[in-house]
């Protein structure tokens, strides 16, 4: 449905980031009941139906890399994206084990090898890069991860690419976090620069954000295990048990945009079904400004 200057994205992409499951869904922290907010995810991800292209989860899908984890994200993630016909795709983060991570998500071999994808979504591809460490938080790609991403890229898509990654090459207010970063960045920056990438899509701070790589618009998706608090007393990084959220990624032909939705049971303020919209649709573009966009006199 067309109402306006623009129509209907050609893909939609649900980014959902840094759910951090633990082994029988126990509470993270003791404190944030992940399994309620990934379910909240999920439900709030169905209504779209049909709509949606791509599900892509950016790392961290589990605290420990426990198997039972990954079986219960799995489990909860996959009838959906049947039941809408996406497209999964699982990338590695810090928290995630690699060879655990292949053998329970991608029903293959355990092995410590980065684990790198590509998928095809119509004409637009989507390249999940591994930038995990082993051992470690912070992110890194070594040589052989950059020669594998440039002889991908040395293949435009039709409709482009974007790049799911876990530690987004991007700045961050919180001091601490740094230290946790992507390093080889220079090193990435000439491999995308120039090529056919659209957006890069990245988890790991938990607080939505976005700006700029190599000239590439970066969105960091919110998390839905806990939100850090960028009000926090400067030199504290601190978590809270609110502000959920995941970002819905629209790609039109020349351009993407980006938009976070809440996780949680919100009281509604106000809504417009779909008979209202099928009304506009009926009406021509002045017809529509009179109904729908002219100021009303304000209830007595």
């Amino acid at each position: 449905m067309q109402l306006g200057r623009y129509a209907p994205a050609r893909y939609v992409v649900a980014q959902v980031s840094d759910t951090h499951l633990l082994e029988g869904g126990a509470p993270l922290g003791g404190v944030a009941d992940t399994v309620s907010a990934l379910e909240h995810t999920v439900t709030q991800l169905a209504r779209l139906g049909d709509v949606l292209d791509a599900i892509v989860l950016t790392g961290d899908v589990t605290d420990l890399g426990e198997p039972d984890a990954y079986r219960r994200i799995r489990s909860a993630v996959e009838p959906l994206a049947e039941s809408t016909g996406a497209e999964l795709v699982w990338v590695m983060g810090n928290h995630d084990e690699r060879g655990t991570f292949r053998s329970e998500l991608l029903d293959e071999p355990a092995t410590d090898q980065p684990v790198h994808q590509v998928v095809q979504v119509g004409g637009l591809r989507i390249i999940a890069l591994d930038t995990s460490v082993p051992g470690y938080h912070h992110g890194a790609l070594d040589t052989a991860s950059l020669a594998w991403l440039d002889a991908v890229l040395a293949d435009p898509a039709p409709e482009g690419t974007l790049i799911a990654m876990h530690h987004a090459p991007i700045a961050t207010p919180l001091a601490l976090m740094d230290v946790l970063e992507l390093r080889d960045q220079d090193e990435l920056a000439d491999i995308v620069r120039g090529r056919d990438v659209r957006m890069i899509l990245g988890g790991h701070l938990h607080y939505a954000t976005n700006g700029m790589f190599a000239g590439i618009p970066v969105s960091v998706a919110g998390a839905t295990a806990y939100t850090m608090d960028l009000s926090a007393t400067p030199g504290e990084l601190v978590g809270i048990d609110g502000g959920r959220s995941f970002t819905l990624v629209h790609v039109f032909d020349d351009s993407i945009v980006t938009s976070v939705v809440p996780v949680g049971p919100f009281p509604r303020v106000t809504s417009f079904g779909a008979e209202f919209l099928a009304e506009l649709e009926r009406l021509s573009p002045e017809e529509r400004i009179e109904r729908f966009s002219r100021k009303r006199p304000p209830n007595p």
